[in-house]
């Protein structure tokens, strides 16, 4: 049985205290859950706030190859029709194929937080999906606090559902909006609905009690075919049912069901860290199947045991979801991500250089660098440990200074590079350091490479490493950098927070130009 994947990691998951993401970093995590063969990837309410509003744009400009994108919004007002509500105009003005609408199931919600009759609230349901559905749009319905109206008034929940696929929405999701249901109630309750509707059943669990992913389990061992959640389980309160462990869970420890294709499990891993690096969050090391510590053994009985029979000491083969092994005494991190990033450059026969590429991956990682997000340095480094690389440009000196003019911080930078044995010395303004050695380093390059006009600076994060060591301490920079037709990522890492940009910065300038030569 296929089981359909929706992610609202760039909605439901941006709720999570300390989450926020740029436009950027949507539309990248988009792209890449995509590229994964997500079903379903919802991207916001776009009359919430403009930066919603311009993703899903960007995403009419150039559509999503396997996933759905999906608009997420709320039942029209009451007293309006939905013709004339701004939100039905948003979600459509949008262009997505897919409109999520959540719609209130508990009778006490209705009448104490929505207050409206319960009449009205089954109207405003039947009205707006009925409304999307006749513009031509696919309509998921999300039945918030469904199980908790379902014990109170299950006539009155099971009501609400019919009247959604009445008007024609594709599946209704169950909803455990305060996390507060346990599997057994969960299970319960799926079979009872689907008694009452003759559409599919989702569910979308949240983890207040811990129990998020088995209980999006439990509803899907009782015939629920949908299933939403968020990458690394971000989300509000306590978070979301983690899609990385649901779809693990599914694909390697059931075997009914179809997840991704049967493609992108071994991938997630990767993907796991892609969004912790984009979302500038440390890694949870011991989140089942991805974290860093998932299939890591220290010394003793364990490390002697897994020698013999790795499966003594592990649930499943960490390769199956792109992790790895790791004897902590033998430090190996890193290995299975890198392996794979090196896939794309032809690498498998050549393993004497994929050994040195190795060997330098893993010096690096320990110094602090990440590749996750920063693939473009990646790339650069094998380019260098294949003896490919050749620089477009080398630095002779750069210096940056902060004086203060009227009260305000003025910043300036002055760059001296090499081009073809040229000394080129140039000057600029920033509003920071970082800024002003982009801007210095453009106008000596500009006039020999002109495609950098087109380059912007998208990102800039910035996380201490070992923070242990104060105002000593090593900090790692990611720089996201795009131009008309891709997006990418580059690293430094230093003790000097700006040398540790200059390198990042160096990096993805000659990431472009070695993607435009011949």
């Amino acid at each position: 049985m296929k089981i359909q994947t929706y992610d609202t990691t760039l909605r439901d998951g941006a709720q999570g205290e300390g989450v926020n993401f740029s436009l950027e970093d949507k539309l990248l995590i988009a792209r890449r859950l995509d590229d994964l063969g997500f079903d379903f990837v919802e991207g916001g309410y776009p009359l919430s706030n403009p930066k919603d509003a311009e993703f899903f744009q960007r995403l009419a400009e150039k559509p999503l190859q396997n996933s759905k994108a999906c608009a997420f919004g709320m039942t029209r007002r009451r007293g309006i029709q939905p013709a004339d509500d701004l939100g039905m105009k948003s979600l459509l003005d949008s262009q997505a194929p897919v409109i999520t609408i959540v719609g209130k199931t508990s009778d006490f919600h209705v009448t104490e937080v929505l207050g409206v009759s319960l009449e009205e609230n089954l109207a405003m349901i039947r009205d707006t999906v009925a409304y999307l559905c006749g513009e031509g749009r696919e309509v998921v319905y999300d039945a918030e606090h469904f199980f908790d109206g379902w014990k109170a008034n299950p006539d009155y929940a099971a009501q609400t559902i019919r009247a959604a696929t009445e008007a024609g929405a594709s599946i209704v999701v169950m909803c455990d909006t305060n996390g507060g249901s346990l599997p057994e109630e969960v299970a319960a309750i799926t079979k009872d609905a689907s008694s009452q509707v003759d559409k599919p059943l989702g569910i979308h669990t949240h983890n207040d009690c811990e129990l998020a992913v088995a209980n999006a389990l439990a509803s899907i061992d009782a015939g629920a075919v949908h299933v939403q959640g968020t990458i690394n389980g971000l989300g509000e309160r306590c978070g979301n049912s983690d899609l990385i462990s649901v779809i693990a869970n599914l694909a390697l420890k059931k075997e009914a069901f179809e997840i991704l294709n049967g493609c992108g499990v071994a991938h997630l891993t990767e993907l796991s860290r892609y969004v912790y690096e984009i979302a500038n969050m440390h890694f949870r090391s011991g989140q089942p199947f991805v974290g860093p510590s998932a299939f890591a053994h220290k010394g003793g009985m364990h490390v002697h045991a897994v020698a013999k029979v790795a499966s003594s000491y592990e649930h499943i083969d960490p390769a199956l979801v792109g992790n790895e092994r790791r004897v902590l005494v033998s430090e190996l991190s890193g290995r299975s991500n890198i392996i794979a990033l090196t896939t794309k450059h032809n690498l498998e026969h050549d393993h004497k250089l994929l050994n040195t590429i190795l060997r330098q991956v893993v010096d690096l990682e320990n110094k602090g660098y990440q590749f996750e997000a920063a693939e473009a340095s990646f790339d650069l480094l094998v380019k260098r440990a294949a003896g490919s690389f050749q620089p477009h440009f080398e630095l002779v000196q750069y210096h940056t200074s902060v004086v203060s003019r009227g009260g305000q911080p003025i910043t300036e930078a002055t760059v001296k590079i090499l081009v073809d044995d040229q000394l080129l010395h140039e000057v600029a303004e920033g509003d920071g350091p970082v800024n002003a050695l982009d801007a210095a380093l453009r106008k000596a390059l500009n006039g020999r490479f002109p495609s950098l006009r087109k380059m912007h600076l998208v990102d800039y994060k910035v996380r201490v490493i070992n923070s242990d060591a104060a105002t000593a301490a090593r900090v790692r920079v990611i720089i996201e950098s795009r131009d008309e037709s891709a997006v990418w990522g580059t690293v430094g890492v230093h003790e000097n927070i700006i040398e540790a940009s200059w390198a990042a910065l160096v990096d993805s300038i000659e990431y472009k130009l070695y993607r435009e030569a011949p």
